[in-house]
């Protein structure tokens, strides 16, 4: 059987797999994120500014909507991967990938994601590693296209100054979340560029490129890999490229509603308390500091962008909240409903799922001759 192109983690023994993907990873990013909120409101805490939240029905109307939110973006994703496989996937399978998928993410650093062992979740699922890296392949294609089409759309709607200039933050904290922006979305730039011309134009010559980085001493354990990876895009290429109009439009509607419902969460967490406090347009250069927020994100090097994310959103939208400790409680309710639930789910999905495609092989190899005399 072919290796995917994520040869990497391809190279891991099953032990080191399930290690990686450890419901107990969980205690890494909330005790960065605890301490980061502490040291905040300790440095900013303000009472009076909290007198001003009131709890109404319509409190729990809009709370409701952001829990709303969320389920369209899982559905979203749940709806593309169907898509992706063919159908071969079911509901229930679909599901399980997703909520896979995004533990993996919540554990490691933003810029590596859960992309490099879902290849993984979806040949255990019961498709084809060739077909499985295809569909993770395609899935990375439509987010990063998401960002690269909405991040100059914004910039074209929103007034440069709205966009950039944070009441109330310091100089050089605003400058550097500008260059947090540029860095996040060349990144992705760049990676759209180079998948897209692997995808899409010259597989075989994304391949030869492939092969030319690793010919490098550091990297050259690894070679061999590459050059399976290499024959992946290649195959990949060839299905992808076949595919119809429809097959793209259904896939990019998936991910165009998922991310967006995502970002509409802030919007419906500050309608839940200040709902007379805010104009359409105020609404729309929220969302759009969201999306801005989320390319910085890219570059954070703690799991699942803990701490950094609560920072961010104190910094760039707390002229939007009535004081800084209220940005930051509310920064910990919108990380309890958009980070945290996958934390939570993965404790209880992972170990099942870990047993029921490892179990038996781990224990037939403990149980073997070769295991004991080793």
């Amino acid at each position: 059987m072919n290796k995917p192109y994520f040869f990497i983690v391809m190279q891991d023994s099953e032990q080191q797999l399930t290690q990686k993907i450890s419901p107990y990873k969980i205690i890494y990013p909330v005790l960065i994120g605890l301490a980061v909120v502490s040291y905040m409101l300790y440095k900013e805490f303000d009472i009076t500014a909290f007198q001003q939240i009131t709890f109404t029905w319509n409190s729990v109307l809009w709370l409701l909507v952001a829990v709303f939110c969320m389920f369209i973006r899982d559905l979203g994703y749940v709806i593309r991967i169907r898509v992706l496989s063919g159908n071969r996937l079911s509901w229930i399978k679909s599901i399980r990938i997703i909520f896979l998928w995004e533990f993996t993410s919540a554990v490691t650093p933003s810029a590596i994601g859960g992309t490099s062992l879902a290849i993984l979740f979806v040949n255990k699922e019961g498709i084809k590693v060739g077909r499985s890296s295809a569909i993770v392949m395609a899935t990375s294609f439509l987010d990063e296209l998401y960002f690269i089409l909405m991040f100059p759309l914004i910039l074209l709607c929103v007034s440069q100054s709205d966009l950039w200039n944070m009441a109330g933050v310091n100089e050089g904290i605003s400058k550097s979340l500008i260059w947090f922006a540029v860095g996040g979305y060349s990144i992705k730039f760049i990676y759209l560029a180079i998948l897209s011309y692997g995808l899409f134009k010259n597989p075989r010559g994304l391949k030869y490129l492939l092969m030319k980085c690793f010919k490098f001493k550091l990297l050259r354990q690894w070679r061999h890999n590459a050059n399976e990876a290499g024959s992946d895009i290649i195959r990949n290429s060839y299905e992808l490229r076949h595919m119809s109009f429809s097959f793209w439009l259904k896939t990019f509607g998936a991910t165009f509603f998922s991310w967006t419902a995502r970002y509409w969460v802030v919007n419906a967490l500050l309608m839940a308390f200040w709902a007379g406090h805010y104009n359409w347009a105020t609404q729309f250069l929220i969302f759009a500091r969201q999306l801005v927020m989320w390319i910085m994100m890219l570059v954070s090097p703690t799991p699942g962008g803990s701490g950094f994310a609560e920072f961010v959103f104190k910094e760039y939208l707390g002229e939007f909240l009535p004081g800084a400790s209220v940005a930051i409680a509310m920064a910990i309710l919108w990380r309890l409903i958009t980070y945290y639930p996958y934390l939570f789910a993965g404790v209880f999905i992972v170990p099942k799922w870990v047993s029921r495609h490892f179990g038996n092989h781990t224990r037939n190899k403990a149980a073997s001759p070769t295991s004991s005399n080793s």
